[in-house]
């Protein structure tokens, strides 16, 4: 039995196949990290895009056509290590099969780097890494550690953020359509913060220093928590970016002044999340 959800596939298969214990059995011949349940073992792959490509060896294969697809694939193995096997060997293999245009458009990434493909023309489709960073200061120079953490005697202080796209060519640029802040994970949460506005500042705590100009967009803004959500130690800060191909389109947002402040999702949009810890610092009387 496979689930197949936007960055995530999880497998099951029946608990001691062949009398294989779930020990014995790995993912991709290299993870050993089957779960228990009721009846089954469970086998994960918690993200389609990590930063080498490939979770315990899962395969991704692109399908051309009028409407272009992936299928990711893996298999759970058995392996036994002992001299002698009595047990008939077992190699489950899954895939599960999304549109290119769900990846690249509809995609909640839902983490700070995600992998997306990008159509080159008649050259085809390559693949290059998005991801959203926190900087020490506006030169954006030297990045901050995920986790981004914030102490409680800092709120207010600047927070800098680049998104950056690597490997693209000088004719493709990134374009911030929307950032907001969240309490919780969720980018769907009604409790929002609003930092920008299609690709314009919300308010004058944020500053945008580039977009769209090329493959990275920078911004800053200050730091804030949500009041009356004191026991809430997260702020989840997500953003809204495109590709855009600077040969064919207009990248450049029009002046702020001739756009409306209502948030207008773009379909042609995926969303790159990150997290700040809100720290408190304890005082201790001696």
């Amino acid at each position: 039995m496979v689930s197949c959800f936007p960055n995530t596939i999880i497998a099951h298969v029946p608990e001691c196949p062949y009398g294989w214990e779930i020990e014995q059995l790995s993912l991709g011949g290299m993870c050993y990290s089957g779960v228990h349940s009721p009846g089954y073992y469970r086998f994960i792959i918690p993200d389609l895009t990590p930063r080498n490509h490939s979770y315990c060896a899962t395969q991704s294969e692109y399908i051309p056509g009028k409407d272009p697809k992936y299928i990711f694939y893996n298999s759970i193995v058995s392996n036994d290590t002992t001299l002698i096997v009595r047990n008939q060997p077992v190699n489950y293999t899954f895939s599960c099969m999304y549109r290119a245009a769900y990846l690249v458009n509809n995609a909640v990434f839902s983490q700070r780097v995600a992998t997306v493909y990008v159509n080159n023309g008649s050259i085809g489709t390559f693949r290059s890494q998005l991801s959203m960073t926190a900087y020490t200061n506006s030169k954006f120079l030297f990045t901050k550690d995920a986790p981004y953490i914030i102490d409680t005697s800092d709120i207010g202080a600047e927070v800098f953020i680049g998104i950056e796209a690597k490997g693209l060519s000088g004719r493709f640029r990134v374009v911030i359509n929307n950032c907001w802040a969240t309490p919780t994970p969720y980018s769907t949460d009604r409790k929002r913060w609003s930092l920008i506005i299609n690709s314009c500042a919300s308010d004058h705590t944020v500053s945008i220093f580039e977009n769209a100009k090329d493959s990275r967009s920078m911004f800053k803004f200050n730091s804030f928590r949500f009041r009356r959500l004191e026991k809430v130690s997260t702020v989840w800060l997500h953003c809204e970016v495109h590709i855009c191909d600077s040969e064919r389109l207009n990248c450049i947002p029009s002046p702020c002044s001739a756009r409306s402040l209502t948030p207008q999702s773009d379909p042609n949009g995926g969303i790159l999340t990150t997290e700040f810890l809100i720290r408190g610092i304890t005082v201790t009387n001696k």
